[in-house]
Protein backbone atom coordinates (compact mmCIF):
# COMPACT_ATOMS: atom_id res chain seq x y z
CA UNK A 1 0.00 0.00 0.00
CA UNK A 2 1.22 3.25 -0.71
CA UNK A 3 2.76 4.65 2.42
CA UNK A 4 0.79 8.40 4.07
CA UNK A 5 2.64 11.60 3.95
CA UNK A 6 2.94 10.95 7.61
CA UNK A 7 3.05 7.37 9.82
CA UNK A 8 1.03 9.75 12.36
CA UNK A 9 -2.65 9.09 12.48
CA UNK A 10 -5.50 11.32 11.83
CA UNK A 11 -6.11 12.85 15.36
CA UNK A 12 -2.72 13.32 15.86
CA UNK A 13 -2.06 15.19 12.67
CA UNK A 14 -5.16 17.33 13.53
CA UNK A 15 -3.48 18.28 16.87
CA UNK A 16 -3.24 22.44 16.66
CA UNK A 17 -5.41 22.39 13.44
CA UNK A 18 -8.98 21.82 14.98
CA UNK A 19 -10.20 22.42 18.57
CA UNK A 20 -9.16 19.03 20.78
CA UNK A 21 -12.73 18.67 21.61
CA UNK A 22 -13.43 18.52 17.60
CA UNK A 23 -11.20 16.16 17.27
CA UNK A 24 -12.60 14.21 20.34
CA UNK A 25 -15.86 13.83 18.09
CA UNK A 26 -14.54 12.75 14.84
CA UNK A 27 -12.00 10.37 16.48
CA UNK A 28 -14.75 7.15 16.07
CA UNK A 29 -15.15 8.28 12.15
CA UNK A 30 -11.35 8.53 11.61
CA UNK A 31 -11.16 4.44 12.78
CA UNK A 32 -13.61 3.42 10.66
CA UNK A 33 -12.29 5.13 7.96
CA UNK A 34 -8.33 4.17 8.78
CA UNK A 35 -9.84 0.49 9.07
CA UNK A 36 -11.53 0.36 5.83
CA UNK A 37 -8.45 2.09 4.34
CA UNK A 38 -6.77 -1.16 5.74
CA UNK A 39 -9.19 -3.85 4.40
CA UNK A 40 -9.86 -2.23 0.79
CA UNK A 41 -5.89 -1.87 0.33
CA UNK A 42 -7.16 2.08 -0.21
CA UNK A 43 -5.79 5.82 -0.49
CA UNK A 44 -7.35 9.06 -0.02
CA UNK A 45 -6.07 11.55 -2.42
CA UNK A 46 -7.24 14.90 -1.10
CA UNK A 47 -6.75 18.13 -2.80
CA UNK A 48 -5.89 21.40 -0.93
CA UNK A 49 -9.25 23.18 -1.43
CA UNK A 50 -10.37 20.05 1.06
CA UNK A 51 -11.32 21.22 4.50
CA UNK A 52 -8.66 20.80 7.12
CA UNK A 53 -10.85 18.13 8.80
CA UNK A 54 -9.98 15.73 5.49
CA UNK A 55 -6.84 17.82 3.97
CA UNK A 56 -4.74 17.05 7.52
CA UNK A 57 -6.74 14.19 8.83
CA UNK A 58 -8.16 11.72 6.34
CA UNK A 59 -5.63 11.91 3.52
CA UNK A 60 -2.99 9.61 2.36
CA UNK A 61 -1.84 11.98 -0.32
CA UNK A 62 -2.79 15.57 -0.51
CA UNK A 63 -1.95 17.85 -3.60
CA UNK A 64 -2.67 20.29 -6.65
CA UNK A 65 -4.60 18.77 -9.72
CA UNK A 66 -0.75 18.15 -10.82
CA UNK A 67 0.40 16.32 -8.07
CA UNK A 68 -2.70 14.31 -7.36
CA UNK A 69 -2.48 13.13 -11.40
CA UNK A 70 1.10 12.14 -9.90
CA UNK A 71 -0.02 10.45 -7.15
CA UNK A 72 -2.27 8.59 -8.75
CA UNK A 73 -0.37 7.30 -11.29
CA UNK A 74 2.35 5.96 -8.86
CA UNK A 75 0.08 4.44 -6.38
CA UNK A 76 -0.03 0.79 -5.67
CA UNK A 77 -3.27 0.91 -3.75
CA UNK A 78 -6.16 -1.13 -5.22
CA UNK A 79 -8.55 1.70 -4.83
CA UNK A 80 -8.47 5.13 -4.97
CA UNK A 81 -10.60 7.25 -3.26
CA UNK A 82 -10.67 11.02 -4.68
CA UNK A 83 -11.54 14.07 -2.16
CA UNK A 84 -11.87 16.70 -4.40
CA UNK A 85 -14.04 17.30 -7.85
CA UNK A 86 -15.52 14.34 -10.70
CA UNK A 87 -12.72 15.65 -13.23
CA UNK A 88 -9.87 14.67 -10.72
CA UNK A 89 -11.25 11.71 -10.17
CA UNK A 90 -11.94 10.98 -13.49
CA UNK A 91 -7.84 11.92 -14.81
CA UNK A 92 -6.83 9.09 -11.38
CA UNK A 93 -8.74 6.49 -13.92
CA UNK A 94 -7.17 7.60 -16.77
CA UNK A 95 -3.88 7.55 -15.65
CA UNK A 96 -3.95 3.99 -13.69
CA UNK A 97 -6.84 2.16 -15.28
CA UNK A 98 -6.39 -1.15 -13.20
CA UNK A 99 -7.19 0.61 -10.33
CA UNK A 100 -10.78 1.46 -8.66
CA UNK A 101 -11.32 5.06 -8.04
CA UNK A 102 -14.20 6.27 -6.25
CA UNK A 103 -15.71 9.37 -5.11
CA UNK A 104 -18.07 9.93 -2.77
CA UNK A 105 -20.21 12.54 -4.49
CA UNK A 106 -21.37 11.98 -8.03
CA UNK A 107 -22.48 16.06 -7.95
CA UNK A 108 -19.15 17.53 -6.89
CA UNK A 109 -18.89 19.01 -10.32
CA UNK A 110 -16.66 22.06 -11.63
CA UNK A 111 -17.61 25.07 -13.71
CA UNK A 112 -14.84 25.21 -16.07
CA UNK A 113 -15.33 21.31 -17.04
CA UNK A 114 -19.24 22.47 -17.72
CA UNK A 115 -18.30 24.93 -20.14
CA UNK A 116 -16.81 22.77 -23.01
CA UNK A 117 -17.34 19.63 -24.44
CA UNK A 118 -15.42 17.37 -26.53
CA UNK A 119 -17.98 18.19 -29.44
CA UNK A 120 -16.39 22.26 -28.98
CA UNK A 121 -13.11 21.30 -29.91
CA UNK A 122 -13.92 19.53 -32.97
CA UNK A 123 -15.10 23.06 -33.46
CA UNK A 124 -12.31 25.13 -33.09
CA UNK A 125 -10.08 22.55 -34.70
CA UNK A 126 -12.36 23.22 -38.12
CA UNK A 127 -12.02 26.95 -37.34
CA UNK A 128 -8.06 26.79 -36.34
CA UNK A 129 -6.61 24.33 -38.40
CA UNK A 130 -3.46 22.73 -37.39
CA UNK A 131 -3.31 24.87 -33.97
CA UNK A 132 -2.59 22.53 -31.01
CA UNK A 133 -4.92 22.26 -28.34
CA UNK A 134 -3.72 22.78 -24.83
CA UNK A 135 -6.29 21.79 -22.43
CA UNK A 136 -6.81 22.78 -18.35
CA UNK A 137 -7.44 19.39 -16.66
CA UNK A 138 -10.42 21.37 -15.05
CA UNK A 139 -12.29 19.20 -18.25
CA UNK A 140 -13.89 15.90 -18.46
CA UNK A 141 -12.35 12.89 -20.26
CA UNK A 142 -14.45 13.31 -23.25
CA UNK A 143 -12.53 17.21 -23.89
CA UNK A 144 -9.26 15.65 -22.83
CA UNK A 145 -9.46 13.04 -25.35
CA UNK A 146 -10.06 15.47 -28.17
CA UNK A 147 -6.85 17.55 -26.82
CA UNK A 148 -2.98 17.41 -28.29
CA UNK A 149 -1.77 18.06 -24.42
CA UNK A 150 -2.91 19.02 -20.97
CA UNK A 151 -1.67 21.08 -18.23
CA UNK A 152 -2.21 22.60 -14.86
CA UNK A 153 -1.61 25.67 -13.31
CA UNK A 154 0.91 25.11 -12.25
CA UNK A 155 3.23 24.24 -15.74
CA UNK A 156 0.77 25.78 -18.07
CA UNK A 157 3.72 27.65 -19.55
CA UNK A 158 5.85 25.43 -19.88
CA UNK A 159 3.22 23.24 -21.53
CA UNK A 160 2.55 25.60 -24.16
CA UNK A 161 6.09 26.72 -24.76
CA UNK A 162 6.83 22.89 -24.65
CA UNK A 163 5.06 22.58 -28.08
CA UNK A 164 7.31 24.44 -30.21
CA UNK A 165 4.57 26.56 -32.08
CA UNK A 166 3.53 30.09 -33.01
CA UNK A 167 -0.07 29.77 -31.79
CA UNK A 168 -1.95 27.75 -29.39
CA UNK A 169 -5.97 27.19 -28.91
CA UNK A 170 -6.16 27.28 -24.65
CA UNK A 171 -9.21 26.01 -23.15
CA UNK A 172 -11.60 26.77 -20.93
CA UNK A 173 -10.52 29.06 -18.38
CA UNK A 174 -10.13 31.88 -20.22
CA UNK A 175 -8.78 34.25 -17.27
CA UNK A 176 -5.66 31.57 -16.91
CA UNK A 177 -5.18 31.56 -20.42
CA UNK A 178 -4.65 35.45 -20.51
CA UNK A 179 -2.27 35.10 -17.65
CA UNK A 180 -0.45 32.23 -19.88
CA UNK A 181 -0.39 34.61 -22.42
CA UNK A 182 1.26 37.40 -20.77
CA UNK A 183 3.98 34.87 -19.84
CA UNK A 184 5.00 33.70 -22.97
CA UNK A 185 5.33 34.76 -26.90
CA UNK A 186 3.03 32.31 -28.37
CA UNK A 187 -0.15 33.42 -30.06
CA UNK A 188 -3.08 32.11 -27.33
CA UNK A 189 -6.57 31.96 -28.67
CA UNK A 190 -8.69 31.53 -25.55
CA UNK A 191 -12.32 29.66 -24.56
CA UNK A 192 -14.46 31.91 -22.51
CA UNK A 193 -14.93 29.39 -19.37
CA UNK A 194 -14.10 30.78 -15.57
CA UNK A 195 -14.28 29.32 -11.93
CA UNK A 196 -16.96 30.21 -10.43
CA UNK A 197 -14.57 30.72 -7.56
CA UNK A 198 -12.14 33.20 -8.79
CA UNK A 199 -13.93 35.04 -11.16
CA UNK A 200 -15.92 36.62 -8.16
CA UNK A 201 -12.53 38.01 -7.24
CA UNK A 202 -11.84 41.79 -7.79
CA UNK A 203 -9.67 44.52 -8.43
CA UNK A 204 -11.29 46.68 -6.03
CA UNK A 205 -11.56 43.89 -3.32
CA UNK A 206 -7.68 43.27 -2.89
CA UNK A 207 -7.20 47.19 -2.48
CA UNK A 208 -9.43 47.02 0.21
CA UNK A 209 -7.45 44.98 2.14
CA UNK A 210 -4.36 47.06 1.35
CA UNK A 211 -6.50 49.96 3.19
CA UNK A 212 -7.16 47.64 6.02
CA UNK A 213 -4.07 45.96 6.24
CA UNK A 214 -1.03 47.83 5.59
CA UNK A 215 1.95 45.99 4.30
CA UNK A 216 -0.19 43.10 4.18
CA UNK A 217 1.40 40.34 1.07
CA UNK A 218 -1.09 39.65 -1.43
CA UNK A 219 -0.91 36.22 -3.87
CA UNK A 220 -3.29 35.10 -6.34
CA UNK A 221 -3.82 32.30 -8.24
CA UNK A 222 -4.38 32.81 -12.19
CA UNK A 223 -7.80 31.64 -12.57
CA UNK A 224 -9.00 35.04 -11.43
CA UNK A 225 -9.36 37.89 -13.37
CA UNK A 226 -6.93 40.34 -14.93
CA UNK A 227 -7.76 43.17 -12.67
CA UNK A 228 -7.23 40.87 -9.60
CA UNK A 229 -3.56 40.03 -10.95
CA UNK A 230 -2.44 43.31 -11.38
CA UNK A 231 -2.76 44.03 -7.71
CA UNK A 232 -1.40 40.78 -6.55
CA UNK A 233 2.52 40.70 -5.05
CA UNK A 234 2.72 37.42 -6.70
CA UNK A 235 0.58 35.15 -9.12
CA UNK A 236 0.78 31.28 -8.65
CA UNK A 237 -0.56 28.17 -9.57
CA UNK A 238 -2.10 26.23 -6.04
CA UNK A 239 1.67 24.72 -5.05
CA UNK A 240 3.06 27.96 -6.47
CA UNK A 241 1.08 29.69 -3.46
CA UNK A 242 1.96 27.56 -0.90
CA UNK A 243 5.61 27.26 -1.67
CA UNK A 244 5.69 31.19 -1.82
CA UNK A 245 4.06 31.64 1.73
CA UNK A 246 6.70 28.55 3.12
CA UNK A 247 9.51 30.15 1.21
CA UNK A 248 8.41 34.17 2.32
CA UNK A 249 7.29 33.44 5.55
CA UNK A 250 4.69 36.98 5.24
CA UNK A 251 3.83 38.28 8.59
CA UNK A 252 0.16 38.92 6.80
CA UNK A 253 -1.43 37.59 3.92
CA UNK A 254 -4.20 37.09 2.16
CA UNK A 255 -4.46 34.04 -0.38
CA UNK A 256 -6.95 34.84 -2.84
CA UNK A 257 -8.10 31.64 -4.24
CA UNK A 258 -10.76 28.95 -2.21
CA UNK A 259 -10.48 29.92 1.00
CA UNK A 260 -10.23 26.12 3.08
CA UNK A 261 -6.52 26.05 0.81
CA UNK A 262 -5.81 29.36 3.50
CA UNK A 263 -6.87 27.23 6.26
CA UNK A 264 -4.50 24.54 5.30
CA UNK A 265 -1.88 26.57 4.90
CA UNK A 266 -2.41 28.46 7.77
CA UNK A 267 -2.09 25.17 9.72
CA UNK A 268 1.61 24.52 8.59
CA UNK A 269 2.45 28.23 8.81
CA UNK A 270 1.73 29.43 12.28
CA UNK A 271 3.77 32.35 12.55
CA UNK A 272 1.85 33.65 9.55
CA UNK A 273 -1.61 35.92 9.59
CA UNK A 274 -3.98 34.65 7.02
CA UNK A 275 -6.64 36.93 6.17
CA UNK A 276 -9.14 34.96 4.76
CA UNK A 277 -11.54 36.57 1.55
CA UNK A 278 -13.42 32.73 2.22
CA UNK A 279 -14.42 32.53 -1.63
CA UNK A 280 -16.13 28.67 -0.92
CA UNK A 281 -16.37 26.14 -3.61
CA UNK A 282 -19.57 24.64 -3.37
CA UNK A 283 -18.69 21.60 -5.38
CA UNK A 284 -15.49 20.86 -3.30
CA UNK A 285 -17.39 21.18 0.30
CA UNK A 286 -19.80 17.97 -0.88
CA UNK A 287 -16.76 16.16 -0.27
CA UNK A 288 -17.65 15.48 3.63
CA UNK A 289 -15.74 13.02 6.44
CA UNK A 290 -18.95 10.70 6.10
CA UNK A 291 -18.96 10.51 2.49
CA UNK A 292 -15.66 9.77 2.26
CA UNK A 293 -16.58 7.05 5.18
CA UNK A 294 -19.47 5.86 3.49
CA UNK A 295 -17.77 5.63 -0.46
CA UNK A 296 -14.93 3.43 1.38
CA UNK A 297 -17.77 1.51 3.28
CA UNK A 298 -20.33 0.48 0.22
CA UNK A 299 -17.48 0.86 -2.53
CA UNK A 300 -19.62 4.30 -4.09
CA UNK A 301 -19.73 5.93 -6.45
CA UNK A 302 -17.18 4.29 -9.03
CA UNK A 303 -15.80 6.22 -11.70
CA UNK A 304 -15.70 4.82 -15.10
CA UNK A 305 -14.69 6.30 -18.27
CA UNK A 306 -15.24 4.27 -21.93
CA UNK A 307 -11.93 2.67 -22.98
CA UNK A 308 -11.38 4.33 -26.24
CA UNK A 309 -11.92 8.02 -24.58
CA UNK A 310 -9.61 6.84 -21.64
CA UNK A 311 -6.88 5.70 -24.13
CA UNK A 312 -7.18 8.89 -26.09
CA UNK A 313 -7.31 11.46 -22.92
CA UNK A 314 -4.28 9.05 -21.93
CA UNK A 315 -2.13 10.30 -24.40
CA UNK A 316 -2.79 14.34 -23.70
CA UNK A 317 -2.13 13.83 -20.00
CA UNK A 318 0.98 11.32 -20.44
CA UNK A 319 2.03 14.40 -22.53
CA UNK A 320 1.91 16.65 -19.51
CA UNK A 321 2.73 14.68 -16.74
CA UNK A 322 6.45 14.14 -19.33
CA UNK A 323 6.87 17.60 -19.22
CA UNK A 324 9.27 18.93 -16.72
CA UNK A 325 8.50 21.28 -14.23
Amino acid sequence: MTPALTAASPVERLKGVLPDVEIAALAPLFEEIEELKQRRNAVVLAHNYMTPDIYHGAADLKGDSLALARMAEKTDADVIVMAGVHFMAETAKIVNEAKTVLIPDTTAGCSLAESITGADIQLLRQRYPGVPVVTYVNTSADVKAESDICCTSSNAVKVVESLGVDRVIFLPDQYLGRWVASQTDVDVILWQGSCIVHERFTGAELRGYRQSFPGIQIIAHPECPPDVLAEADFVGSTSGMIDWVKRVRPERVVMVTECSMSDNVAAEVPETDFVRPCNLCPYMKKITLEGIRDSLRDMKYEVLVDPAVAERARRAVSRMLEVKV
